[in-house]
């Protein structure tokens, strides 16, 4: 069925289920797609980046030495830099699927040997060289699955 718009309908309705925070932990680590959102300006910027999710439960990113996120990682002292990275799985045809969203503080990696690891796992999706990354430390973990009524 399609609404007058031209777009599919949406099926049945559907409750939203809060996640707890390791469920929802699990479900951010089965993708490898979210964005990130940070203050640049006193103004919020969000930006899609590919993440790996690490023993610890911490998020990686990597991101190149001209993008704003570097710049203000590198800045900041303890505790870091205050972001939120979100994730999800939404049908867009049923609107069914699962939302995370992490608020912790980002902190750049700077071992080397981590940095090499998480190049082989995290590839670039432009040519641009990514020689950085960027740890989150998840402070809050909140999620919700959408599932049929």
């Amino acid at each position: 069925m399609l609404h007058d718009n031209g777009l599919p309908a949406a099926a049945g309705p559907r409750r939203s289920i809060e996640l707890d925070s390791v469920e929802a932990l699990r479900l951010l680590g089965s993708v490898s797609f979210g964005r990130i959102v940070f203050t640049q300006h006193a103004l919020p910027m969000i930006r899609p980046v590919n993440h790996v999710l690490v023993d610890s439960g911490d998020i990686v990113i990597r991101i190149h030495d001209g993008a704003a996120l570097t710049s203000r990682t590198r800045q900041a002292g303890a505790p870091g830099v205050v972001v939120a990275y979100e994730a999800d799985a939404i049908d867009p045809q049923t609107h069914l699927g699962w939302s995370v969203v992490v608020t912790g503080y980002a902190h750049p990696v700077t071992d080397t040997d981590e940095l090499a690891r998480y190049a082989t796992v995290l590839r670039p999706w432009s040519q641009q060289t990514m020689d950085h990354a960027v740890r989150i430390r998840p402070d809050l973990v909140t999620g919700v699955r959408l599932t049929a009524v």
